[in-house]
């Protein structure tokens, strides 16, 4: 087998100066880790993203069922509301669900969040295009929609003719999506208020 084949089907990880992990790397696996080191890779990486898992009873603030674990503790995955704490009873909490639509390199990538300013500020992109009023729901028939582009079983599309009119008619009329943002909240707060 030669050197090139050698390295794309065995882990690459450097476990001590003179070796190499060496065991399999599985199938259509995006980089060249063994399973045990995908595992300790993911683990690294979630400290940082945490890991969105269903809670052992639901959000206190929104009822959501959904939670992100971090090393610190749980949040809830739709209103970002600490598992556990009881909220304020004056406390109007305003939820909107947004379909967000951000481009990095020659990619788009088509995600759901309650808190957008937070969810964004975990992702690497270089451009936010628009918001679409619509939670989860919206999210699927969005991926769908697009099925024919989508990047491996990501949230992750090409660019293509179809979504960039899509996105230019989301955004028809918005300069800055974040104030289209706030005007769906202070909506929201108003019919509650």
């Amino acid at each position: 087998m030669s050197d090139a084949a050698d390295r794309t089907t065995r882990c690459g990880v450097e476990v001590s100066s003179a070796r190499v992990c060496g065991l399999p790397v599985e199938a259509h696996t995006p980089v060249n880790l063994c399973r045990h080191h995908l595992l300790v890779a993911h683990e690294w990486v979630s400290r940082d993203v945490g890991v969105t898992d269903t809670l052992e009873s639901p959000c206190l603030a929104c009822g959501s069922r959904l939670g992100v674990r971090y090393p610190s503790g749980w949040l809830c995955a739709v209103c970002e509301w600490k598992v556990g704490e009881i909220p304020d009873s004056g406390v109007v909490r305003a939820r909107v669900d947004v379909v967000y639509y951000l481009r990095f390199d020659d990619r788009i990538k088509i995600g759901t969040s309650s808190n957008p300013k937070s969810r964004l500020g975990s992702i690497v992109h270089d451009e936010l295009l628009g918001f679409e009023l619509g939670g989860r729901k919206l999210e699927r028939r969005r991926h769908a929609q697009f099925a024919s582009h989508r990047l491996d079983s990501s949230e992750w599309f090409q660019v293509h003719d179809a979504l960039l009119r899509h996105i230019r008619v989301v955004a028809a009329g918005v300069d800055d999506p974040w104030l289209l943002h706030k005007r769906w909240l202070s909506e929201k707060i108003a019919l509650h208020g």
